[in-house]
């Protein structure tokens, strides 16, 4: 049985040419370690700027630079996949509290608002 193949736009159709690739190290420069890594007390080189919320092809989000990150490899492709899939952040940071800021341990706790 063949495998469908699908088709996806190039990376330069997507908007990572040659003005993504200078955005690209420029950023890295001023900000070359990874955040992920960071929040967790470990100190480790970005190789990827990731864009925090996924553009989908929106090119004003793609070039907002509040919306980028500077990521390690193993963190862009496993962890961040995860959480975008998930909708949360999974481990703890080095205070021993939830990485994801939405966690009830923040401050936000759940209640039962039904009223029976």
């Amino acid at each position: 049985m063949k495998r469908k193949r699908y088709s996806r736009k190039s990376s330069a159709e997507r908007g990572y040419g040659g003005r993504w690739q200078k955005a690209r190290a420029a950023w890295l420069k001023a900000h070359p370690l990874c955040e992920m890594c960071r929040d967790q007390g470990i100190t480790t080189a970005a190789t990827l700027v990731d864009h925090i919320e996924p553009h989908r092809g929106d090119q004003e989000l793609f070039w907002r630079r509040d919306n980028w990150q500077s990521l390690c490899a193993p963190c862009h492709n496993s962890h961040k996949q995860r959480m975008e899939k998930s909708g949360y952040v999974l481990g703890c940071g080095v205070n021993g509290l939830p990485l994801d800021r939405n966690h009830h341990w923040h401050g936000g706790s759940k209640t039962n608002t039904n009223s029976d």
